[in-house]
């Protein structure tokens, strides 16, 4: 496996869904903007959202994944075995996630009572919004739940593209759901989204269903049984979605405060600034996370450990030099981005400021978010799902705690900076626990370029900066001078930075060239 070209193959179509989220979420910023209604909707999201990082891609792809290519492994290549055990896994996940999903449904109300606190100084009805919005959200987690093992069989025969590929649908019929029901009421455009939502899982569904039956995976549906294998994976998926789902646990805590503690549009901010910090997690650490994981669970599964450590020390290079310049850029040009890319109709004014303050704080945490993705497959691929889940759970406490320390001083801008704060205590420790058992040492090659690394983003900050001053006043203009202007900032940034890396030998054209050939290395 060539890392880099598969990190690209899944970064590439997850560029693709995240710009359909971007204009999703320009669109969302312009029709529902960010009070009562954009909160309420937020809030329904998240929780089917979260439910999914814990129960869906948490899971399968850190515990099913690698227990599916051991099985192939262990018949000599031979698939029989590995799809009759992800019929038996999926015999046992269907009926508990309909029955979990239905009762979710039922009890919306307390739930939402339990994370909002029913917004006590919120404006009338806001509750009642919410409740209502996440009925008809919740049956997402349900359909995305399904997609996860499908795309957890593509996965691991190769096939990460069209696993890839799914969000796009969703970010499609929330898009198209706006475009066509949009209207004067902002409430009435959330109810819409909050069922485009829904629609969009059963797209998925089907983009996932038809490409199985291309590539000749066609699971039947048995009678639920606890095999030893089952009851194996059961064991492995409650710590790996929990670790997994860290960073939506910390979300969670994040919109808890601010819908009972903070004024009316906080969610709205943290939100829109969330969205922007994810997309380089999305691009590179998921990428990376995902093209790893059934390379590392072969190599050990074939004893060759040394090249086990090679991989992730390529993979720590890859994520930090292509991170450290996304996180520094979001950091001190968070505020030209959110203007120029949110500042429409019901998105005032007054809402930008708060919004990229958010942003710059999240973004100092944007390099560890990335380096969990990437460190966390080291305990994964050797069936080590419950230390990564305790070193999570310490860095939620630590979230909490920073938390309540910030929101008063600060306000929401503390609760991203907090949520930062959480995600390098969870990396720190990761990487520190991988390294004592010797499973993780930073090679020659690694520790000669992080240092370079560090000096061809400060290289780029200056540039940022004076940019961003020089071409404020198209930053705010009219929709064509704002794109033109944005995208010569973050060009130019770009161009100073990989200028500086070139110069300092963190890269050359040959290597480049290689990574993306298929007689490439597999670095």
């Amino acid at each position: 496996m060539n890392l880099v070209r598969a990190t690209a193959t899944i970064g590439g179509l997850t560029l693709i869904s995240r710009i359909a989220g971007f204009v999703r979420d320009v669109l969302q910023a312009a029709f529902v903007g960010a009070g009562a209604s954009a909160d309420a909707f937020l809030i329904a999201f998240r929780l089917p959202n979260l439910f999914r990082a814990l129960f869906a891609e948490g899971a399968f792809a850190s515990a099913f994944v690698p227990m599916f290519n051991r099985q192939v492994g262990a018949d000599g290549g031979d698939t029989a075995g590995a799809k009759r055990f992800a019929e038996d896994v999926l015999s046992v996940l269907l009926p508990f996630l309909a029955l979990f999903t239905l009762v979710m449904v039922i009890a919306t109300a307390p739930v939402v009572w339990a994370l909002t606190g029913g917004f006590p100084d919120a404006a009338p009805g806001k509750f009642a919004l919410t409740v209502d919005f996440t009925r008809l959200t919740f049956p997402y987690l349900l359909l995305i739940s399904l997609v996860s093992l499908l795309g957890g069989l593509l996965n691991s025969i190769g096939r990460f593209w069209v696993n890839a590929a799914a969000p796009i649908l969703l970010n499609l019929a929330l898009i198209a759901g706006m475009l066509l029901f949009h209207g004067p009421d902002p409430a009435e455009t959330a109810r819409v989204q909050a069922v485009c939502v829904t629609v969009g899982g059963i797209l998925q569904f089907g983009w996932l269903l038809w490409a199985c039956w291309r590539a000749d995976i066609r699971l039947k549906l048995r009678r639920p049984q606890l095999t030893d294998k089952v009851k194996t994976l059961l064991t492995l998926i409650l710590p790996a979605a929990l670790g997994a789902g860290a960073v939506q646990f910390n979300l969670l805590i994040s919109t808890a405060l601010a819908a009972r503690f903070l004024p009316e549009g906080a969610v709205s901010y943290l939100y829109y600034a969330d969205r922007l910090n994810q997309l380089p997690l999305g691009l590179i650490g998921i990428g990376v996370g995902t093209a790893m994981l059934p390379a590392l669970s072969r190599q050990l599964g074939a004893g060759q450990d040394a090249a086990a450590v090679h991989t992730q020390n390529r993979a720590v290079e890859l994520v930090l030099l292509l991170t450290l310049p996304a996180a520094a850029a979001l950091t001190v040009s968070a505020e030209p981005i959110i203007r120029s890319l949110l500042q429409y109709g019901a998105f005032r004014a007054e809402d930008t400021l708060p919004t990229a303050r958010a942003l710059a704080a999240f973004s100092l945490g944007l390099p560890a978010y990335v380096l969990i993705k990437v460190l966390t497959p080291g305990f994964h691929a050797r069936q080590d799902t419950r230390l990564p889940v305790r070193i999570a759970i310490a860095s939620m406490l630590v979230n909490l705690v920073g938390n309540l320390l910030l929101v008063w001083p600060l306000g929401h801008v503390g609760i991203a900076l907090s949520t930062a704060v959480a995600a390098w205590v969870n990396a720190g420790a990761l990487y520190w626990v991988l390294h004592r058992r010797g499973h993780f040492v930073i090679d020659a090659r690694l520790a000669q370029r992080l240092p370079r690394l560090v000096v061809a983003t400060l290289v780029m900050l200056p540039v940022l900066v004076g940019f961003g001053l020089l071409l404020a006043p198209w930053l705010g203009g009219a929709l064509v001078a704002r794109a033109g202007a944005l995208v010569l900032l973050l060009t130019t940034g770009g161009i100073a930075y990989l200028g500086a890396a070139r110069l300092l030998g963190l890269f050359t054209l040959a290597e480049l060239k290689a990574q993306f050939t298929r007689k490439g290395t597999s670095a």
